[in-house]
């Protein structure tokens, strides 16, 4: 176990008024340690709009398939407000209704999941916050699919981040909330159909990969946003925000400057000695490649160093011929990993006189066995 003392760093706002944001309600969360590094009202529930099909597009993609077809009825349709433009005998594919909720934020795309997965909307209710449940979003009840305002459709700044990196953990959603525009495929007969993302984020913050957004009379302008940087991904959510674009710019400004590159271990230190084979040396000193570097907002207990080596190597080895990984550890997260390479060259042995001529004495007995 290798300890590390390290600089203290800033510590983690708590306030609405130190970062002045314009939400009643918001949150920023590490995506893989799940810590809080910003929170104001994270835990109080209110309406959440259409950052809901969050959700509702994480279930439809965890069901695969995403070229299965269905053709949409009266009641997939007929819902108010925002549409991807679906009428009722259009085909249309998974995946293309997954582009539809994220981008179009479509009402009639999330609709038209929940009757496809579940056969109505109460009963897709009920998959949605069983896996609300299953993320620890204890403070979160859904009725509708698509976020439209009704009794007791409600969550919070903080179990909506934990949805967001479940959904940025999921390839699929990922690859779609992070573009700016997509085309999809639907219609009778169906026809390429152009869908252009209402979060402007991705268009123009570097790094960002999603989410989404949501506005409801009920709601206000509601905002779910990841942005991906240095290897960390971090969430911020608001809710009720009359300003969410410059909220979001402000949490991810003051998150990132959270973590600092802090060292994990010293380039050319010897590390290992690794068992040789047929080498003109038993063992060679294993060194590290580089200084293996963290990006990290506080300081961790301890750092956990794992090497990846074979039990031994064969000569000849040349000097700085990788032969392995090192890989850093806090707790179960990885932290950052570097090359091992062989310190010294190692040539191979040269057999012995011995072993490849047969000794004086073998000699001359063999000579008077022949007499």
């Amino acid at each position: 176990m290798m300890m590390l003392l390290l600089a203290g760093m800033a510590p983690v706002a708590t306030a609405q008024a130190s970062l002045g944001l314009s939400a009643r309600s918001a949150v920023l969360i590490d995506a893989h340690t799940l810590q809080v590094l910003y929170a104001h009202n994270a835990h109080t529930p209110m309406p959440v709009a259409s950052t809901t099909k969050i959700m509702t597009a994480l279930l439809l993609l965890e069901a695969g398939q995403p070229d299965l077809a269905l053709t949409a009825t009266d009641d997939m349709v007929q819902v108010e407000g925002t549409s991807m433009g679906l009428r009722a005998g259009d085909t249309v594919t998974r995946e293309a209704l997954a582009i539809g909720m994220l981008l179009a934020s479509g009402n009639d795309a999330a609709n038209a999941t929940a009757i496809h997965l579940a056969g109505s909307l109460p009963e897709f209710a009920l998959l949605m916050n069983a896996r609300a449940r299953a993320l620890g979003m204890t403070n979160t009840n859904f009725v509708t699919p698509s976020g439209l305002d009704a009794e007791g459709h409600l969550s919070t700044a903080f179990d909506m981040a934990l949805l967001g990196a479940a959904a940025m953990d999921n390839p699929s959603f990922r690859a779609i909330s992070s573009q700016s525009s997509m085309r999809a495929q639907f219609g009778n007969p169906p026809t390429l159909h152009y869908l252009r993302n209402h979060n402007r984020l991705v268009r123009e913050i570097p790094g960002c990969i999603g989410v989404k957004t949501g506005f409801t009379r009920a709601a206000g302008r509601t905002l779910v946003s990841a942005v991906e940087r240095d290897g960390r991904t971090l969430i911020a959510v608001t809710l009720h925000a009359p300003s969410d674009w410059q909220d979001h710019r402000r949490l991810f400004e003051f998150g990132f400057a959270q973590y600092h590159s802090v060292p994990l271990d010293v380039a050319g230190d010897v590390v290992a000695r690794l068992p040789i084979t047929n080498g003109m040396v038993t063992h060679a000193n294993i060194v590290l490649v580089g200084t293996p570097m963290a990006r990290l907002q506080r300081r961790p207990d301890n750092v956990r160093r794992v090497l990846l080596l074979r039990p031994f190597e064969f000569a000849p080895l040349q000097a700085g011929t990788v032969v392995g990984t090192a890989r850093y550890y806090d707790g179960t997260l990885l932290l950052a990993e570097a090359p091992l390479i062989v310190q010294s060259t190692v040539d191979i042995a040269r057999p012995s006189r011995s072993a490849t001529q047969p000794s004086l004495w073998w000699r001359i007995r063999r000579m008077f066995r022949r007499g």
